[in-house]
This record gives structure tokens, C-alpha cells and sequence, in this order.
């Protein structure tokens, strides 16, 4: 699929993407946009009008882009990669979703890519993309799963931000958005039903492999402080604190390394 880039006509693999993935999910579709508000918005709209075939969706250039807690995320074309994934799902237990997709990215993308809980992919403490996942219910259990997925493909500007920005142009030098999307989208489908099916115990050892805050002091954004010891069997991050060990959700707090 081609569409018009800043600096000539990208082109994108989605029919590569599509014979990867149709086979093992049924309805499956590839469609880039050159230009939304947020991809995970259109999605979530799509669901709340009853459409929850699966899909893939790209977006070149988001208007107003959003991560975790409210916050902004920048998006320009060709400078990163902003796409999410819309599919019913199932599971017996969401917990720990964001932390399986992270660890699906990142083995898709580079060994150096590390993961800071609960949603973000860092090099060397500096971020290089985040994960917003969101729901929409049809009664009866049933819930349409959005995962939206932002990655620095170019270096940005720092200003602004609280974690200085990664780029994967820094670990795959010459790498351009198609490309990056290709090594990511068949495995990360094929992940998220294995999630489905075992939760976030198929993925825990992996992730731990990649934890970039075990045995670093860490604050909480409620003011506690203390030692990251990994996660626990459903996601949750493990902190010795003053009141010993403790359990953290996502929904809880956010999460930053102590400064030195």
C-alpha cells in the first residue's frame, strides 16, 4: 500500500502483513491512514459503534495523540511509527497485558530494547515507545481489546518531556516505519493470542529478561519509595519499601528510577 510522505510515497507491507496474520485471525485488514486524531480514538469509536472486526490500523500523522494518563504523545510521518491493534478478546485474566506486548515489541525489534513497567520500551533510560491499551465492552464478557503502540523511529526533541527520548534509527540504523511495523505486527498478533489463551504467565520470565527496574530504588508517584524486585505472577510490580514488600498495579501509580 503506498500513500504520500513528507519526503516522496511510502510504502507500506500491508498485504505482507495481511498473509502473515489472516490465516490465524479470521477478518483480519491492514488500513494506514494518512492523517488521525489518535489511531486507539478511531478504534474505540469503531467499537462503540459495534464494529469489532480485526484490524489493523495505522497511522501516519496523529492530531492528538495520547498515552498513559491523559498524557500527549507526538506523532509526525516518517519520524514514528504510531499504529494500534483492535480485536476481540478473551482472556481469563487482562492482568499484565501491557507487559506481554511490550515484550513482544521489543523481541521483535532489537536485544538492546529494554522494558520499564508497565507500558514503556527503553534504551539506555531513555524512552524509546509506549503501549496504551484500552477496552470497549459488548455485554456478556465480551470486550473489544485496542492496543496502541508509539515508537521513535528519528530522534525528537528532549523539551518537554520527563524521560529523554530514544530513537530505533539509534539501533537499526536506515530502518524506516514499514519496515519496523513488518517485524513487529505478525508476531505481535500472534503473541496477544497466546496471551488469550495463557495470560501473563507465558510471557513473565521474558519480560523479566528485559526489566530494566529490577534491583533499582525506584519512587512511586504516591511518595513511597524503595527497591523494584520484579513482578509478580499477574503483572504487578514487586517493591520493598519501608513496609516491606508490596505489590503495585498499574492502575495504582506511575513508576520512575531514583535519581543517582
Amino acid at each position: 500500500m503506498r500513500t504520500a510522505g513528507p519526503s516522496g510515497p511510502v510504502t507500506w507491507p500491508a498485504e505482507a502483513i495481511w498473509e502473515a496474520v489472516a490465516p490465524a485471525l479470521p477478518g483480519f485488514t491492514v488500513e494506514i491512514l494518512p492523517e488521525v486524531d489518535s489511531s486507539n480514538s478511531e478504534l474505540m469509536r469503531r467499537a462503540r459503534a459495534g464494529r469489532d472486526e480485526p484490524v489493523l490500523l495505522v497511522a501516519e500523522r496523529q492530531t492528538a495523540g495520547r498515552g498513559r494518563l491523559g498524557r500527549g504523545w507526538d506523532s509526525a510521518a516518517g519520524a514514528s511509527l504510531t499504529f494500534s491493534l483492535g480485536l476481540p478478546l478473551a482472556p481469563a485474566d487482562w492482568s499484565g497485558l501491557s507487559l506481554a506486548v511490550g515484550v513482544s515489541v521489543a523481541e521483535s525489534l532489537h536485544p538492546a530494547i529494554g522494558l520499564k513497567w508497565p507500558n514503556d520500551l527503553w534504551v539506555r533510560d531513555h524512552k524509546l515507545a509506549g503501549i496504551l491499551i484500552e477496552t470497549a465492552s459488548f455485554g456478556a464478557g465480551a470486550r473489544y481489546a485496542v492496543i496502541g503502540i508509539g515508537i521513535n523511529i528519528a530522534v525528537r526533541p528532549a523539551s518537554g518531556l520527563s524521560t529523554p527520548p530514544a530513537a530505533l534509527a539509534g539501533l537499526l540504523p536506515g530502518i524506516e516505519a514499514p519496515a519496523a511495523l513488518l517485524r513487529i505486527a505478525p508476531a505481535l498478533v500472534r503473541d496477544v493470542q497466546v496471551f488469550e489463551q495463557a495470560g501473563f504467565a507465558a510471557f513473565r520470565l521474558r519480560f523479566e529478561a528485559r526489566d530494566v527496574l529490577r534491583d533499582r530504588a525506584v519512587t512511586l508517584s504516591d511518595g513511597r519509595s524503595g527497591t523494584a524486585h520484579g513482578v509478580g505472577e499477574d503483572g504487578s510490580l514487586l517493591v520493598h519499601t519501608a513496609a516491606g514488600l508490596q505489590a503495585i498495579s498499574s492502575s495504582e501509580v506511575s513508576v520512575r528510577p531514583a535519581a543517582s
